[in-house]
């Protein structure tokens, strides 16, 4: 794959709650400038995990029943799902280290 799948209410039971590897999920929106300036990094950490974790996006202002599910007050927020639950939440514009340090510690299970 290689770079983030798109998700909404329809798909995020599949795509993220059901994979059989760790997802994370980036919360954004068009007009978040922080979303913007993680959006290469996000892109680039797929690219470097392709088959190890999935990586997907949701655009809070097209899919808001997912980000009120999931209780997302603010973005970005990325959220890192294994097995279907959730392990660890980022808020913020993190550095790709440390977003790195959070999905190392689920990719390498």
């Amino acid at each position: 794959m290689g770079k983030p799948k798109s998700v909404n209410w329809e798909n995020f039971e599949n795509e993220v709650l059901k994979s059989d590897r760790p997802v994370l999920v980036d919360f954004w929106a068009e007009w978040c400038v922080p979303c913007k300036s993680i959006a290469p990094v996000i892109d680039e950490l797929a690219k470097e995990y392709k088959g190890k974790v999935v990586f997907a996006k949701v655009d809070v202002e097209r899919n808001p029943q997912v980000a009120s599910f999931l209780g997302i007050r603010s973005i970005p927020t990325m959220i890192m799902f294994s097995q279907g639950e959730e392990m660890e939440r980022l808020v913020g514009a993190l550095t790709k280290s440390h977003i790195q340090k959070k999905i190392d510690h689920y990719a390498n299970k």
